[in-house]
């Protein structure tokens, strides 16, 4: 039976694996080889990346994406961690009440809200500033990551430790910042690629904020790139084979901690 299971794993991680190959032969392709998707070129034209790079001019995208991104990855696991705290700790009607109007929010969709907010920022003058994106997913992952830190801290982390760090004579900030917090790298190692690899990939709001070429995102630049050279896909997958690298590299340094973090973080209290 063992057998069975890792041949049918093995099936479906090929089967998962056959877009990036497309992709990535598309990408050393030179542009007028019109082989088959499967072949393998027989040139590599890695100058094909050097003028994606240039043309898209995907520098500055990789620029504005990574400022939204860490802005927003940091604000979520600061503002969620010390939020999800006193929640998870301090059983009241109160912060039940206040648990559960986030956990109601995680099902509203993001982009019933997009009309009021354009208007909203408009009339601030937040348009094209790195600040409303970031503040725009901040808002849109905090429910969710309230969520996981609030069930992780209920399940995993035992009461005792702060205890005892109170009998120390610890403050509530010094026990959760000194005790808590460090204890919480797997849930944390979840929220940040859960709402990184969404942020990182963020097009709905990103197209009506950051309008600018000066601010605009990868997915933005990608979209007008694609636009403008739909007869040149291998500048189109190379320019997409190197905005995904960050995102695929960020899962594979942090996946040991996603599974433990997910499951536990998802415990409903």
């Amino acid at each position: 039976m063992r057998w069975v299971l890792t041949i049918v794993a093995l099936v479906v991680t090929l089967f998962h694996l056959i877009p990036f190959y497309i992709m990535i032969t598309t990408s050393l392709k030179a542009n007028n080889d019109f082989s088959s998707k499967w072949a393998v070129p027989e040139t590599l034209q890695f100058s094909n990346f050097v003028e994606a790079w240039e043309k898209a001019n995907l520098g500055t995208a990789f620029v504005n994406t990574a400022i939204i991104t860490a802005g927003a990855a940091i604000l979520l696991i600061f503002l969620g961690s010390m939020a999800a705290y006193p929640l998870a700790r301090r059983n009241t009607k109160l912060n039940k009440g206040v648990y559960f109007l986030f956990i109601s929010i995680m099902v509203i969709p993001p982009l019933t809200a997009l009309v009021p907010l354009y208007k909203m920022v408009v009339d601030i003058g937040m348009m094209n500033t790195h600040e409303i994106a970031i503040l725009n997913n901040l808002a849109a992952f905090l429910p969710l990551t309230i969520f996981l830190y609030a069930g992780f801290i209920r399940s995993t982390i035992p009461k005792e430790l702060e205890e005892a760090a109170k009998i120390d004579g610890a403050s509530t900030l010094v026990t959760f910042f000194k005790v808590v917090f460090p204890l919480l790298k797997p849930v944390t190692a979840t929220v940040l690629i859960i709402s990184c690899v969404f942020i990182w990939n963020d097009y709905q709001f990103a197209i009506f904020f950051l309008q600018d070429n000066d601010v605009q995102t990868l997915t933005v630049a990608l979209a007008s790139f694609f636009g403008q050279n739909q007869s040149n896909l291998n500048l189109v997958a190379s320019a997409a084979l190197m905005s995904m690298l960050p995102m695929t590299i960020l899962f594979l340094c942090l996946q040991k901690y996603f599974v433990a973090g997910l499951s536990s973080g998802s415990v409903k209290g």
